[in-house]
């Protein structure tokens, strides 16, 4: 099958199924494409909880269909990829956040959505990289707080918001790849580009940014300023809505090694066998779901 008869599959098994198609800003460009809607992690947990359908196909990674099955938890959840996981979630688990709790009890822990049900189910509250800094400030000044797992998230979100953070040593394989010796040289080659960057990178790579923001408020932002260059410092998935928002702007990638390879393991193909078989399914089962649940949606409540 070519991609058109593939996409029309599709097409007739989501009437079928009463299946929506949800795709985060990182997956291949074919994939946003067919995509019923496209977003960061944490627009696509608010239409996760919202839509009106009976299945969800989540292209994107493990913990983000586990977000979508713990705030609908009376839909079908599809993951087209099993093997599509996150190396920073896989950086920390639930028995290393009871141990930091034991080490610092009466402290909050924070947790960064990108973590399994496991670690959500022992946090108090969640956040995503588009919401980190309302979620601290909505959060008693004297409060000691652990932020995980992504140490450079919580490195910026504690330079805005001059809080101190008890912090884990997770972070992104991918946007560690960015440097700033990468970024330094896309600005001395264009010296008139804004350079947008995302809160995963390193503090070096954000001290030679022009602003700091999630992955929809870098489409936001290009959309909305006056310029008509930018430098991109995310994974490189971000280029296809950028470049089909602002026909009229150019965009460089701040490094063309910042490709996440498990976003990209969802294929056409693998969607389609997918709404064929209703597998690979991910469901949270309700009793960790529950307990994981408030975690999320003291995290979706916060804009």
């Amino acid at each position: 099958m070519n991609d058109t008869e593939i996409i029309e599959k599709i097409t007739t098994l989501k009437k079928q199924r009463r299946a929506v198609l949800l795709a985060h800003n990182y997956q291949r460009d074919e994939v946003q494409a067919i995509a019923d809607h496209t977003g960061d992690s944490l627009g696509l947990s608010r239409i996760a909880a919202k839509v009106d359908a009976d299945v969800i196909v989540f292209c994107g990674v493990h913990f983000m269909a586990e977000s979508a099955s713990i705030l609908a938890p009376e839909k079908t959840i599809l993951l087209p990829d099993p093997n599509a996981g996150c190396p920073m979630a896989d950086m920390i688990t639930a028995a290393d956040v009871r141990e930091l709790k034991q080490q610092h009890p009466g402290a909050l822990v924070l947790a960064y959505v990108n973590t399994s049900a496991e670690v959500k189910a022992e946090t108090d509250i969640c956040c995503t990289s588009s919401n980190a800094l309302k979620v601290v400030e909505s959060l008693p000044a004297d409060q000691e707080i652990i932020f995980i797992p992504d140490k450079y998230l919580a490195h910026w979100v504690s330079r805005k918001t001059g809080r101190a953070f008890i912090t884990w040593q997770g972070y992104c394989p991918t946007h560690a790849k960015i440097l700033p010796e990468d970024v330094q040289a896309q600005k001395d080659a264009h010296p008139g580009a804004v350079v947008l960057a995302h809160p995963e990178c390193s503090a070096a790579v954000l001290d030679l940014s022009d602003e700091v923001l999630s992955t929809t408020g870098i489409l936001n932002s290009a959309k909305n300023s006056s310029a008509t260059e930018f430098i991109i410092a995310t994974e490189l998935g971000v280029m296809c809505s950028l470049r089909a928002d602002n026909p009229g702007k150019t965009f460089y990638p701040a490094s063309r090694h910042a490709l996440c390879p498990n976003m990209k393991k969802i294929t056409l193909e693998k969607i389609m066998w997918s709404l064929e078989r209703m597998q690979p399914e991910v469901r949270v089962p309700e009793e960790l779901a529950a307990k994981a649940r408030r975690a999320v949606e003291r995290m979706v409540a916060i804009g």
